[in-house]
């Protein structure tokens, strides 16, 4: 691919040494990091939560401290050049080193710190925040940072110490664990069959009611491929980013949503539509292997593996198990109902969602 708006650097006259080190602000510098790990102007600045204007001119004024050009500009994006390659290196050797000085720093689980969760919506606040009590117990110094969103997060970059995700990291320098399997099953509530009856058929399921989710980490074309259609603007009655709302417009009777299978056995007040369709999504953790040196991170991600033992708790095995076989009293409940329902603000409903 051909190289256009390449900008011209000034060669130095003499290499770089320290007094320019010096004057090099590390926020640039992370800036760098960010554009370097996403080959994108555009990407890097949704990451640092600025301007696409501010990365650029944040780069270019790099780039002339430096007096080296670090990307070529491409039409797609940038990529690193020769120069560029090894200012990264170091970048990323003097990042780890920062971590190494956080692990050592933070050695002590008695001492107070923090853990930072990056995970979907549902999971985080449902099936996660019960559980917190009993972490919290054992471990009375760790403060939890759960960043509850859809949107991916750059673990790479240490923007959490780890994530939970529904999307397979493609970065082969993460340390990744296959925690489980979510299978989503079509579910209504008692108020939705009482005034529109359920549907029989996946041809039945053309004439109801339906609520979408659409958001970062899901399959927005599950619906129309399971229903064997183009799409399903002709059936959608609600349509949300969120999976809260989404459970919630379900559990309301305002339409049919696919929810996890584990919807049943937690507690929630709906019913499963059986017209022989299911979906099913991989659960991830994700993490730099540098921060199981911090002994309070790495006994949060052994807590969190815990919790999706296919053994404990069967709705995470990887083959799909019925809801109403999920209702056996064998199944060990992951929280008290008194519990569950205090979580969550408003009426004592329980909600477990993804």
């Amino acid at each position: 691919m051909s190289k256009i708006s390449q900008r011209p650097v000034a060669k130095m006259e003499q290499p770089i040494g320290p007094a320019l080190v010096d004057r090099i602000s590390w926020d640039d510098l992370k800036l760098f990091m960010a554009v370097a790990y996403t080959l994108s102007f555009r990407k890097a600045a949704t990451s640092a939560k600025a301007s696409s204007s501010t990365i650029v001119r944040r780069i270019e004024r790099l780039e002339d401290e430096l007096g080296l050009r670090l990307f070529d500009r491409l039409p797609d994006g940038v990529a690193l050049t020769a120069e560029g390659q090894r200012i990264f290196s170091v970048a990323r050797d003097m990042e780890r080193a920062s971590n190494s000085l956080r692990a050592f720093l933070d050695q002590d689980p008695n001492n107070r710190g923090v853990v930072r969760c990056a995970i979907t919506e549902g999971l985080g606040t449902f099936w996660i925040l019960p559980h917190l009590a009993e972490f919290n117990r054992a471990n009375p110094f760790t403060i939890v940072d759960l960043i509850c969103s859809m949107q991916g997060t750059d673990v790479l970059r240490m923007k959490a110490d780890l994530a939970i995700q529904l999307v397979r990291p493609d970065r082969p320098d993460l340390k990744m664990v296959r925690l489980g399997r979510l299978h989503i099953y079509p579910f209504a509530s008692k108020r939705y069959a009482e005034t529109y009856g359920l549907p029989k058929t996946i041809e039945d399921m053309k004439r109801h009611r339906l609520i979408d989710q659409t958001a970062a980490q899901l399959d927005e074309g599950v619906w129309p491929r399971l229903l064997g259609v183009d799409n399903v603007e002709g059936i959608v009655a609600l349509r949300t980013n969120m999976s809260t709302s989404h459970f919630y417009a379900v559990e309301q009777g305002l339409g049919i949503g696919g929810l996890p299978t584990y919807a049943l056995p937690l507690g929630a007040e709906v019913e499963p539509v059986d017209i022989g369709i299911k979906h099913q999504l991989d659960i991830w953790l994700t993490y730099h292997e540098d921060v199981r040196n911090v002994k309070r991170i790495a006994l949060f991600i052994d807590w969190v593996r815990s919790l999706f033992d296919p053994k404990k708790y069967p709705w995470f095995r990887d083959e799909f198990i019925h809801p109403n076989d999920l209702l056996a009293p064998a199944t060990p409940p992951p929280a008290s109902r008194r519990s569950q329902q205090s979580v969550v603000a408003g009426p004592p409903r329980p909600v477990r969602i993804v």
